[in-house]
Protein backbone atom coordinates (compact mmCIF):
# COMPACT_ATOMS: atom_id res chain seq x y z
CA UNK A 1 0.00 0.00 0.00
CA UNK A 2 1.23 3.52 -0.82
CA UNK A 3 2.14 5.88 2.00
CA UNK A 4 2.06 9.02 -0.17
CA UNK A 5 -0.17 10.82 2.33
CA UNK A 6 2.42 10.45 5.08
CA UNK A 7 5.22 11.71 2.84
CA UNK A 8 3.11 14.70 1.79
CA UNK A 9 2.33 15.52 5.43
CA UNK A 10 6.01 15.21 6.42
CA UNK A 11 7.00 17.49 3.51
CA UNK A 12 4.48 20.16 4.57
CA UNK A 13 5.70 20.00 8.17
CA UNK A 14 9.31 20.50 7.09
CA UNK A 15 8.38 23.53 4.97
CA UNK A 16 6.17 25.15 7.58
CA UNK A 17 8.71 24.93 10.42
CA UNK A 18 9.55 28.52 11.46
CA UNK A 19 13.18 29.54 11.31
CA UNK A 20 14.27 26.91 8.82
CA UNK A 21 14.84 29.45 6.05
CA UNK A 22 16.98 32.52 6.70
CA UNK A 23 16.17 35.41 4.42
CA UNK A 24 18.78 37.71 6.01
CA UNK A 25 21.65 35.29 5.44
CA UNK A 26 23.51 37.80 3.23
CA UNK A 27 25.72 40.07 5.34
CA UNK A 28 24.72 43.71 5.42
CA UNK A 29 28.18 45.16 4.80
CA UNK A 30 29.84 43.08 2.12
CA UNK A 31 31.72 46.14 0.81
CA UNK A 32 32.81 49.46 2.21
CA UNK A 33 30.56 52.54 1.93
CA UNK A 34 31.07 54.81 -1.07
CA UNK A 35 31.84 58.52 -0.59
CA UNK A 36 29.77 61.11 -2.47
CA UNK A 37 30.25 64.88 -2.55
CA UNK A 38 27.31 67.29 -2.87
CA UNK A 39 27.90 69.86 -5.61
CA UNK A 40 24.71 71.92 -5.16
CA UNK A 41 24.19 75.35 -3.61
CA UNK A 42 21.65 74.65 -0.86
CA UNK A 43 20.82 71.40 0.95
CA UNK A 44 19.67 68.05 -0.40
CA UNK A 45 17.91 64.97 0.94
CA UNK A 46 18.18 61.78 -1.09
CA UNK A 47 16.56 58.46 -0.23
CA UNK A 48 18.56 55.32 -0.99
CA UNK A 49 16.77 53.16 -3.54
CA UNK A 50 17.77 49.87 -1.91
CA UNK A 51 18.08 50.57 1.82
CA UNK A 52 15.48 53.34 2.05
CA UNK A 53 17.93 55.34 4.19
CA UNK A 54 17.71 59.11 3.93
CA UNK A 55 20.98 60.91 3.23
CA UNK A 56 21.01 64.59 4.20
CA UNK A 57 23.56 66.92 2.64
CA UNK A 58 23.30 70.17 4.61
CA UNK A 59 25.78 72.34 2.68
CA UNK A 60 27.76 72.52 -0.57
CA UNK A 61 30.88 70.32 -0.90
CA UNK A 62 29.77 68.05 1.94
CA UNK A 63 31.07 64.48 1.61
CA UNK A 64 29.11 61.57 3.01
CA UNK A 65 29.56 57.83 3.04
CA UNK A 66 26.72 56.08 1.22
CA UNK A 67 25.81 52.43 1.67
CA UNK A 68 27.32 50.50 -1.25
CA UNK A 69 23.86 49.13 -2.11
CA UNK A 70 22.56 52.68 -2.68
CA UNK A 71 25.64 53.92 -4.57
CA UNK A 72 24.50 53.02 -8.14
CA UNK A 73 21.30 55.03 -7.69
CA UNK A 74 23.20 57.98 -6.21
CA UNK A 75 25.32 58.17 -9.33
CA UNK A 76 22.16 59.12 -11.23
CA UNK A 77 21.63 62.22 -9.04
CA UNK A 78 23.10 65.17 -11.01
CA UNK A 79 24.34 67.10 -7.95
CA UNK A 80 26.19 64.19 -6.37
CA UNK A 81 29.70 63.18 -7.41
CA UNK A 82 31.43 59.98 -6.37
CA UNK A 83 34.79 60.76 -4.78
CA UNK A 84 37.75 58.47 -4.61
CA UNK A 85 38.79 57.31 -1.17
CA UNK A 86 41.76 59.13 0.32
CA UNK A 87 44.90 57.08 0.51
CA UNK A 88 46.13 56.14 3.96
CA UNK A 89 49.35 57.94 4.93
CA UNK A 90 52.42 55.74 5.08
CA UNK A 91 54.06 55.39 8.48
Amino acid sequence: MCNCGQKRQQFHQEISQPGTLRVNAIPKNMWEPVAFEYMGKTSLVVTGGITGKRYYFSHPNQVQKIDYRDAPGMMAVPLLKKVMPAKEPLH
